[in-house]
C-alpha cells in the first residue's frame, strides 16, 4: 500500500529532513522539529455512519501522518459532502515525524515537501486509546477524562504515534525521558510493538510510576537532579547509532496525536468546540496539538470560530506565564526549579516556548497559575465528585475554580489517574 511520506521542517532555522532518518532534532540548530503534513478534511457525516470506524485516535485518519487509508470501508468523502473550505492558515508550531536524518541529508526548505512511498504492513499499532468521555462538572464547564486511557494518562495520544512510528523504522532500541505518564505511555505502546526500550527518569519520580514503566518491560535508568537533567541524559544517548529517541518534546508526531483531543471533542459536540479550552503547560504538548488541530478545522471551514486557549501552570515552575504576562515572544532564559505537586509540568525551559506563547496569544487566551494549596483542593473535589485524579492533572480544574468564569462553555482534561501518584499531602508529595 502506498503511504504519504512527509518531511520534518525545523521552524526556526527551516533547515528540513526526511522521515527515514534517526535525527531526532534540527542538525543545524539543535531545535526540535515540526512536520510538513497537511491534513485533510474528515466528514463528521462519516464518523456516524456504517460500517463503522475504528473506536480509537485511528478514526480520524485523514488527519493524521501515519495513517495507512481511510478507517473504514466506506467511500472517501466528496468534496461536495464538506462544508465550504476557509483559506487554509500557514502552519506555525507543529508537526509529526518519522525518524530523522543526518546532517548530511538535510537541506534548507523552500516549502513543504511531500512523497510517496511503499508503506505496506498491518495496521497501525492501538491499545484502543481515545474516545474519553465528556462529562459535566457545573452547567459551564465539563471535564475530558484522558486518564480512562490504557496507560491512565492522555499521554497515549501521542505514544501510539511515536511508536508507531519507530515500528515502521525498526531501530535498535527506543529511548524516553519522562517524569512518569510519557514514560510510561511509550513504554506500554513498545511492548505492544515488540521494541526494545529504556525510560529515563528523575530520581524522584513517583514509585507507581516507575513500577508501571517497569511492569511493561521497559528498563528505568534513574537520573540524579531534575526534569531538565533527565531530558540531557536521555539526549546523549539518542545521539548514538541505532536509537530512536521517542520525545514527546522534539518529536513533531506526538503533537498530531494529542490533537486527537480536539478532534474528538469536535466530533462529541455534533461539530462545533467550546468557547474556552483550559490546558495544562510544561512542555506544552497538549496545548499544541490542540493549536494545530483548531488551525485544521477552521482551515476546512468545519468550524466557524477558534476558541480561546488558556494556559495553566504551577506557580512554583511557571516560566511560560512570566513571559506571557512580560509581553515576551520567547523565554530569557530557564526558570528556577521549584517543588511542586504539578510534577508534570514543572518544565523550567520548554524548548517549544515560542510556539506555545504563540499559540495562546493568537487564540486570544492567557496564562494562569496554581498554588499548591489550590492543587490540593481541587484534586479533593474531583474525588468528592467521583473523579480521582493525579495533582498534575488536576491544575486546569483548580484555575477554573480560581477564577471568574468565563462566557459560554469551557472545557477542561483531567490527564493523569490519581492511582499513579495517591492524594497530594501537605509536605508536597504524592
Amino acid at each position: 500500500m502506498l503511504g504519504i511520506m512527509t518531511d520534518y521542517v525545523c521552524p526556526r532555522c527551516r533547515t528540513t529532513a526526511p522521515d527515514t532518518a534517526l535525527t531526532w532534532c534540527c542538525p543545524r540548530c539543535r531545535g526540535p522539529w515540526d512536520l510538513a503534513f497537511a491534513a485533510a478534511p474528515v466528514s463528521l457525516r462519516s464518523l456516524a455512519s456504517l460500517p463503522p470506524r475504528v473506536n480509537s485516535l485511528w478514526r480520524y485518519a485523514e488527519a493524521l501522518p501515519l495513517a495507512e487509508a481511510q478507517p473504514s470501508t466506506e467511500a472517501a468523502p466528496s468534496a461536495e459532502a464538506q462544508p465550504p473550505a476557509k483559506a487554509q492558515p500557514p502552519a506555525e508550531a507543529l508537526p509529526p515525524a518519522e525518524a530523522l536524518p543526518s546532517a548530511e541529508e538535510t537541506t534548507e526548505a523552500s516549502g513543504g515537501t511531500t512523497r510517496r512511498a511503499d508503506r505496506s504492513g498491518p495496521p497501525p499499532l492501538s491499545l484502543g486509546e481515545g474516545r474519553t468521555p465528556l462529562v459535566p462538572l457545573t452547567d459551564t464547564v465539563s471535564a475530558k477524562l484522558d486518564f480512562l486511557m490504557p496507560t491512565l494518562s492522555f499521554k497515549d495520544r501521542g505514544a501510539v504515534m511515536l511508536a508507531e512510528l519507530a515500528r515502521r523504522l525498526g531501530p535498535r532500541t527506543v529511548i524516553a525521558d519522562s517524569s512518569g505518564n510519557a514514560g510510561t505511555a511509550v513504554a506500554a505502546y513498545c511492548a505492544r510493538a515488540g521494541l526494545d526500550c529504556s525510560v529515563y527518569v528523575p530520581e524522584g519520580t513517583s514509585p507507581k510510576k516507575l513500577e508501571q514503566i517497569r511492569a511493561h518491560g521497559a528498563r528505568t535508568v534513574l537520573v540524579p537532579g531534575d526534569r531538565e537533567a533527565t531530558a540531557r541524559a536521555a539526549r546523549a544517548a539518542a545521539d548514538e547509532p541505532g536509537v530512536f529517541y521517542a520525545s514527546h518534546v522534539y518529536n513533531p508526531h506526538f503533537l498530531h496525536g494529542t490533537k486527537t483531543y480536539a478532534y474528538e471533542l469536535w466530533e462529541e459536540l455534533g461539530g462545533r468546540l467550546p468557547d474556552t479550552l483550559v490546558l495544562p503547560v510544561g512542555n506544552g504538548t497538549l496545548l499544541l496539538g490542540v493549536a494545530l488541530a483548531v488551525e485544521e478545522l477552521y482551515g476546512h471551514g468545519l468550524v466557524d470560530r477558534r476558541p480561546v486557549l488558556v494556559a495553566v501552570q504551577a506557580e512554583a515552575v511557571a516560566p511560560l506565564a512570566a513571559a506571557f504576562h512580560a509581553g515576551a515572544e520567547e523565554l530569557p532564559g530557564p526558570a528556577e526549579v521549584r517543588r511542586t505537586l504539578a510534577e508534570g509540568i514543572a518544565i523550567p525551559a520548554p524548548p517549544r516556548a515560542a510556539q506555545i506563547l504563540h499559540a495562546v496569544r493568537a487564540s486570544g487566551g492567557t496564562f494562569r497559575t496554581v498554588t499548591e494549596d489550590q492543587i490540593r483542593a481541587a484534586q479533593l473535589d474531583l474525588a468528592r465528585r467521583g473523579l480521582y485524579v493525579e495533582p498534575t492533572g488536576v491544575a486546569c480544574w483548580a484555575a477554573v475554580r480560581a477564577a471568574p468564569e468565563r462566557p459560554g462553555t469551557t472545557v477542561v482534561p483531567l490527564c493523569g489517574a490519581g492511582a499513579k501518584t495517591g492524594l497530594a499531602t501537605e509536605s508536597g508529595e504524592g
